[in-house]
């Protein structure tokens, strides 16, 4: 017998986890980040691509190893940057992402962050080595730019202890 109490999913959760939007690489993106790790079971990659004028995000799609949360946050986030500003889609944030989701448990918050922090960490690249960075994008990393990373290391870390023990 299972102690496991089954995770309540939101329609719109459950309906992104069956039938993602805009899943898959796009070969030609300008812009392409990744967050999470395959080790702890949620990683997300993000493509976006451009308007020819560079100004807006004219298709942005994912790919995504992990929970129907993990799922839907990125196929949600793919939606709502469409047509936007790379400024636009810097600020949206994973409380937002939830909200557009009608809700996920507290335990799967972390699937928003995740979203987000694959997003900030592919606008991020693309200005790295650009002389002219846009004002809004912050100097230093963003909460979930931060997250990202620390899953991360700890991943690595631990995976390092695994192999030590072999």
């Amino acid at each position: 017998m299972s102690s496991r109490i089954p995770l309540i999913y939101s329609p719109k959760v459950l309906e992104l986890f069956r039938n993602p939007k805009n899943l898959g690489a796009i070969p030609d993106a300008e812009i392409h980040g990744t967050a999470g790790s395959l080790a702890c079971g949620d990683m997300i990659a993000i493509y976006i691509k451009l308007s020819s004028d560079g100004k807006t995000i004219e298709k942005a799609s994912f790919e995504s190893y992990g929970c129907a949360a993990n799922i839907a946050a990125a196929s949600i986030m793919t939606e709502m940057i469409k047509g936007k500003s790379l400024e636009e889609a810097w600020n949206i944030d994973w409380k937002t992402i939830t909200e557009e989701l009608g809700g996920l448990p507290s335990v799967k918050y972390h699937c928003g962050v995740l979203a987000v922090g694959a997003l900030r960490r592919a606008i991020r690249k693309y200005f790295e080595g650009k002389k002219d960075k846009p004002s809004w994008l912050p100097e230093d990393l963003t909460l979930e730019e931060r997250h990202a990373i620390e899953e991360e290391k700890l991943m690595e870390q631990l995976s390092k202890r695994v192999q030590s023990l072999k």
